[in-house]
């Protein structure tokens, strides 16, 4: 992918939302303005990869406690100068779950989400230009928890809001439950 796709998949994509309406327009500006937009030396953002993984059943989504930022929240990383995010998402995915077998519910984007990283001890704040795919794997492979997570865990949908209040991620349970009409 390049940003010309990206940029008309950006495009296509229909935003549930107002405020998802605006975010996606703040990442197409990105993408459009920023030639090394896949770049994490870009200091000023990236486009990270995500992957809102569910169950073959369609009743849990699998997240992670998020070692640094102290929060549940779906599966995800730096493109790391990759130009697909859906294949940044895939990667993600397996290197932070340890699933070997995760793949596109669709291919089409699912979600996006525009947020702010605090400033660390080498890193100044910075945003990240989330691009979200739905993914799919068996609830019943073994996990991998890595340095990247404090716990890992297959949660039931019903049971997302009592974990975490983040609207990105409730916002993908809600199209979640909306799509599989439960």
């Amino acid at each position: 992918m390049t940003r010309a796709r990206l940029l008309l998949q950006l495009e296509s994509y229909l935003p549930l939302t107002a405020e998802e309406a605006e975010m996606r327009g703040r990442l197409a500006a990105f993408v459009a303005g920023y030639e090394n937009c896949f770049e994490r030396s870009l200091t000023i953002g990236h486009i990270t990869g995500s992957g809102w993984i569910v169950s073959l059943d369609r009743r849990r989504v699998l997240l992670h406690h998020h070692g640094k930022l102290d929060k549940w929240l779906q599966l995800g990383g730096h493109a790391d100068g990759e130009p697909d995010p859906l294949a940044v998402a895939l990667r993600e995915a397996r290197e932070e779950s340890g699933l070997a077998e995760i793949a596109p519910v669709s291919t089409d984007i699912f979600d996006v989400d525009v947020h702010s990283i605090p400033a660390r001890k080498y890193e100044a704040a910075h945003d990240h230009y989330d691009v979200r795919y739905l993914l799919e794997a068996d609830d019943a492979t073994p996990l991998m928890i890595t340095e990247e997570s404090k716990d890992l865990q297959w949660v039931l949908l019903e049971q997302v809001p009592h974990l975490t209040l983040e609207e990105s991620v409730l916002r993908m349970l809600r199209k979640t439950l909306a799509r599989f009409e439960r």
